[in-house]
């Protein structure tokens, strides 16, 4: 059954491959052939450079009017949840899909109607799509052999890249003998060793268990810097685009909701929707607000900035202060999660970090009235 399986695989990705070169060699013929078109360069400030990118899927508009500068070098991280449009923006970078409209380019040419293997990207899967009858040397050599690179020359360069993921003494096994999180090193080396000037990773880390994947997050970044390549990062996962990014474009109904670097997304969010997306937060509005800050606006105030003290503290000059009582604890490890319910009916979420010593706790349960209090500049207005 096992040797089954593995030839279906291998059937598979020759069929993958074969479609997508038929596809792209056709589409070449039609726009660089014939009509004589060819990739000029387009405007746009940035390393990578989608001017006014539009996609469609008959009448479903996936990624609408987009506009996005990429800088040389940097880790950029395309955030947002599922059918946000963030991993078709991806899939158009690396050719696997056509624009509707607008234009693409990469260090200044235009490559909006060239075929994948004619961008000087490479993408990194989810799946690693790693050949399971090849070595890991093999696997690595295999875009080099494609490009007929000589075979002493293309060993020495496999074999540097499998170093640079620190996997050299695995060289001679095959996929399945190793773990997720060295295969997808691998996925990386086989990347890494084509030099593209752009790498675009879907979600690579999301098959992973948290601990591998965090592991993973500090070698994928130090890969990063140490190659000086573009990273272009698709994910889900908000403490992983945090963590790890240069900057951040958080996806909504195939718009950017905000574009900036991490702390300023996730401390001055420009939409509730980005608030409410980037970790947990307190939204307030309208009386609930007026009651509680002084003001109507769409305000924010993030769990960590709540402080809770116990009945009877009194509020310094540059706080707020509000009583209520403790209605869910909740104890996550490094944190515990509090919800409480104000006089008013309001209920806020308030975390607080553990750092006592085990069976020193000085926690609240439920039932436990309490204060809560944050610093008046914590409250963050939300544009709308």
């Amino acid at each position: 059954m096992g040797r089954i399986s593995e030839r279906f695989l291998q059937i598979w990705l020759l069929a993958r491959t074969v479609s997508l070169y038929t596809y792209w060699g056709v589409r070449k013929l039609l726009f660089k052939g014939e009509y004589g078109m060819t990739s000029l360069p387009v405007q746009g400030s940035g390393f990578v450079s989608l001017q006014g990118v539009s996609k469609s899927f008959g009448d479903v508009e996936a990624v609408k009017g987009l506009d996005l500068d990429i800088a040389s070098g940097e880790f950029f991280s395309m955030l947002g949840p599922s059918g946000s449009g963030k991993t078709t923006v991806l899939r158009m970078i690396a050719g696997f899909e056509s624009v509707s409209a607008g234009s693409i380019s990469i260090d200044g040419q235009d490559v909006t109607t060239l075929a994948p293997f004619d961008r000087t990207v490479n993408t990194v899967f989810q799946d690693y799509a790693l050949f399971p009858h090849m070595t890991i040397q093999e696997n690595v050599e295999y875009g080099l052999r494609t490009r007929k690179v000589p075979k002493p020359e293309r060993a020495k360069q496999a074999a540097d890249a499998i170093a640079r993921v620190k996997l050299s003494h695995l060289a001679d096994r095959l996929p399945h003998q190793l773990s997720g999180g060295q295969r997808q090193r691998i996925a990386l080396a086989r990347a890494l060793v084509l030099r593209p000037k752009v790498l675009l990773l879907d979600e690579p880390l999301g098959a992973l268990d948290k601990q591998l994947r965090e592991e993973m997050q500090v070698e994928l970044k130090s890969i990063q810097r140490e190659a000086g390549i573009t990273f272009v990062f698709v994910t889900h996962d908000q403490e992983e685009a945090l963590r790890m990014s240069d900057r951040i474009a958080v996806f909504n109904e195939g718009r950017i909701e905000q574009l900036g670097v991490p702390h300023d997304v996730y401390e001055k969010p420009e939409t509730a929707f980005v608030a409410g997306f980037l970790g947990v937060s307190n939204l307030l509005s309208g009386e609930a607000a007026k009651n509680l800050v002084g003001r109507s606006d769409m305000v924010n105030i993030r769990p960590e900035r709540i402080r809770l003290n116990g009945a009877g503290y009194r509020a310094e000059k540059d706080e707020t202060a509000v009583s209520g009582v403790i209605v869910e604890a909740a104890y996550t490890g490094a944190n515990t999660l509090y919800i409480l319910e104000t006089e008013g009916k309001q209920r806020l979420i308030s975390s607080r970090l553990n750092e006592e010593q085990p069976g020193h706790e000085e926690g609240f349960v439920m039932g436990d009235k309490v204060v809560a209090s944050w610093r008046n500049h914590h409250v963050v207005t939300i544009p709308q």
